[in-house]
């Protein structure tokens, strides 16, 4: 079991199911789910429920919502140390769903992460809380000065730093501090974002990534394949690993939101326990997998056996062959 410091964001996501495909401009009979969610937060309740020990420091209003997140973090059983703001509206997500679990489109009202300084989010309690943690786990969701403020606290800690990028406009939050961040778990057009390039393989996305100073991470494209990476600080080059798997097809899609938290939470799980970079990659397709079998962002009844048995019957994922770079600069 590792001690986990999670920061970022736990809000309120509103999901509008629809009955039938979207029709654009027109009136769309549905249903609304409504739930908490947030990337950091969906990697607390996953990794908390693998058995970890987990202290979510997330924003948050002086409202109702604030209440049910407050009871969903007491439920899945981590400490909960929000940074309340009285005056204000916890932050919500809303989205439109298809009938096969598809974004449609959604809004973010995420006004109240902006106002979060850094001089309050590092505290001497929460300092205290790092200097014993096996972990750091971020998303994207605080401002840049925020962000770069628990960087350096955690490369002055010598403590891994895991980020989930949460969206291609606020992953770029991190630019100043990717040197010293040990995994990032994005999408392609979030390392678009980052890199200001497009690649046209993996092993191109992580030669582009490496440049910019990034440690490790994983790239997701949808049902694509996903890549896990790290590199050496000494050499960037020699130092490298990289796998590259084609999850297998799915059994059943209830809902996609969560699922990529869950591929960083039980890459994440698999890191801390020592494992090697494919067996870890492996493990967080296999909990996406499960996650996508709900609905909501996280599984509820996950556990470690739930996890073993899911990797023990899922098929192998193939691994793909790309060559590091790009033949054009």
């Amino acid at each position: 079991m590792a001690t986990i410091v999670v920061i970022g964001g736990a809000h309120i996501d509103r999901k509008g199911w629809l009955s039938a495909p979207h029709r654009p401009g027109a009136s769309n009979p549905g249903h609304w789910h409504t739930e908490p969610g947030g990337g950091a937060f969906n990697a607390a309740r996953n990794l908390v429920r693998l058995g970890h020990q987990v202290s979510l420091v997330a924003p948050r209003g002086g409202d109702a919502a604030a209440d049910l997140v407050a009871r969903a973090a007491e439920e899945a059983g981590m400490e909960d140390c929000p940074l309340t703001f009285l005056d204000r509206a916890t932050p919500s997500y809303s989205a439109i769903l298809e009938p096969d679990g598809n974004l449609v489109t959604a809004l973010a009202d995420m006004a109240l992460y902006d106002m979060v300084p850094a001089r309050r989010l590092l505290s001497a309690r929460l300092r205290k809380r790092l200097a014993a943690a096996d972990l750091l786990l971020a998303d994207s969701n605080l401002p840049e000065t925020a962000l770069a403020a628990l960087a350096d606290a955690a490369c002055e800690l010598d403590l891994p730093l895991a980020v989930i990028a949460v969206s291609p406009a606020k992953v770029v939050r991190w630019k100043s501090s990717l040197g010293k961040i040990t995994c990032l778990a994005m999408n392609s057009a979030e390392a678009a974002a980052l890199t200001g390039r497009q690649a046209g393989t993996s092993g191109a996305w992580v030669s582009h990534l490496a440049q910019t100073g990034l440690r490790g991470g994983l790239i997701t494209a949808g049902s694509d394949p996903v890549t896990a990476f790290t590199t050496s600080p000494q050499d960037r080059d020699q130092g490298r690993q990289v796998i590259t798997l084609q999850p297998p097809p799915l059994d059943q899609l209830q809902d996609v939101t969560g699922a990529g938290d869950a591929l960083a939470s039980g890459y994440l799980d698999g890191l801390l326990a020592g494992g090697s970079l494919q067996s870890n990659l492996v493990r967080g397709i296999a909990l996406a997998r499960l996650t996508t079998g709900v609905c909501g962002p996280v599984r509820l009844d996950l556990s470690q056996a739930m996890l073993a048995q899911a990797l023990e019957a899922m098929p192998k994922p193939s691994q793909i062959q790309t060559p590091m770079q790009d033949s054009h600069p």
